[in-house]
């Protein structure tokens, strides 16, 4: 579980945004009760070079994937209605739909388009929402996220996160490599390649960069890379280990992980690598600090008290409390956006799984069923968790609900895929 490396030698190449194997996504549990929906093909669909689905076919997988949604068949529907006006409510009654959700996208001048959609209650025969979005082309399949997000929000009243992007490393052919992708594991694109390991991506609040470890200089360094510019920029350097970085809620400052004077301590740092500031000054081995979504707080992993459990300490440093007590090994804490829960990593019978706590009562779930699970991400807004596992030699990702009821795998064609971290909300 220790992400510092053997020091190996390294040659890093920067892509700006080459595209790579798109990850598949496996649907492999849903929440007992699911919302019936149907999602009509919209009409005059313009073709788009490179688009591979329909805008109504990205909805529906995104609502599918969720969990929380049944997507119903329309094909068999004779009335395809793309506005208010042509709906007949009683067909899709029918085959027990409560919402609705009919469109159209039209061409423009300009190689422009515009996308409109409407959101329907069945029941009440009633308009929920409708939106228009005035588009290139290129940003249709994130259109789609983001209208999905619409419907997600309004028929749940919690935040949709299929507009969010996320990060991870893969490995094929010997080679390393930070992508960025969609939600879904579409539009992948490489930030960084390498021949040798690339560790601990992590987002910043605004989504616009991403922290990492690289081992170019025979030695592990903390590097900033912009995802806006592709500028790249050198946040830790010091003498011995530089590790798992960790952003303050603000962006301002990011919490790491020296051996600068011995063992592993935790530090804090301006943004812009000025500032340094030890956090931790004990003989244990104190790592994987992590913010609290109020800035208050960091949880870290140590072993002061013998094995590896979580602790937290104020951001200013000072005194720490152990937060865990369900096992003799925990490690790898993330913290959910509303504070209100812990994941971390539980070593259980020689397996490695993720575990959520509730920091209230205590009480403890285990989520994921696999030997090597690792490196838990919660989304943007804590329903899922994102995280690495393994299927059979191949490293691979899934995500689990918070409450452990919705499963799904993301697959890539071929390689090992791990370091998962999900990136946040970004108003566009």
């Amino acid at each position: 579980m220790n992400k510092l490396r053997t020091f190996l030698r390294f040659l890093v190449f920067f892509l700006p945004f080459t595209a790579h194997a798109d990850l598949t996504v496996e649907i492999v549990g849903g929440a007992a009760q699911q919302i019936p929906i149907a999602v009509v093909p919209f009409a005059q669909q313009t073709p788009v070079s490179g688009q591979r689905d329909t805008i109504a076919n990205v909805i529906g997988a995104d609502l599918r994937r969720s969990g929380l949604f049944r997507v119903l068949e329309t094909r068999g529907v004779a009335n395809q209605p793309s506005d208010v006006s042509q709906v007949s409510y009683s067909d899709w009654a029918a085959i027990q739909a409560q919402a609705l959700t009919i469109g159209s996208v039209e061409t423009l001048p300009g190689n422009r388009l515009k996308v409109s959609f409407r959101l329907l209650d069945v029941y009440k025969q009633t308009q929920l929402v409708g939106m228009e979005y005035n588009i290139t082309p290129a940003q249709l399949r994130m259109t789609a996220h983001k209208i999905a997000d619409v419907i997600y929000q309004k028929l749940t009243g919690e935040q949709g996160v299929f507009a969010t992007r996320i990060a991870y490393v893969s490995k094929s052919g010997g080679r390393y490599a930070l992508q960025v992708a969609d939600s879904d594991g579409y539009n992948p694109q490489t930030v960084v390649s390498s021949v040798e390991p690339i560790i601990s991506p992590v987002w910043s609040p605004d989504g616009t960069k991403l922290a990492y470890v690289s081992f170019e200089k025979k030695k592990p360094i903390i590097y900033v890379q912009s995802l806006v510019s592709g500028q790249r920029t050198v946040l830790a350097n010091f003498k011995g280990n530089n590790s798992a970085p960790s952003w303050s809620p603000d962006g301002k400052r990011l919490a790491i992980v020296l051996t600068y004077a011995a063992n592993s301590q935790i530090y804090a740092i301006n943004a812009d690598g000025t500032g340094l500031q030890q956090l931790t000054r004990t003989s244990a081995i104190d790592t994987e600090p992590v913010w609290s979504p109020d800035g208050r707080y960091i949880y870290f992993t140590s072993d002061r008290g013998g094995s590896p459990q979580v602790y937290r300490m104020p951001s200013s440093g000072g005194e720490a409390s152990r937060m865990t007590f369900d096992g003799g090994y925990i490690v790898s804490p993330r913290i959910s956006p509303d504070g209100k829960l812990l994941a971390y990593v539980r070593r259980d019978g020689g397996q490695f799984k993720v575990a959520v706590q509730d920091l209230q009562s205590g009480q403890v779930q285990v989520l994921s069923n696999g030997a090597k699970d690792e490196s838990p991400s919660f989304a943007p807004n804590g329903r899922m968790i994102l995280h690495a596992t393994r299927v059979g030699s191949r490293g691979t990702l899934a995500a689990v609900s918070a409450d452990g009821k919705v499963k799904q795998r993301l697959t890539e064609s071929s390689g090992d895929v791990r370091e998962p971290a999900w990136g946040p909300v970004v108003n566009q």
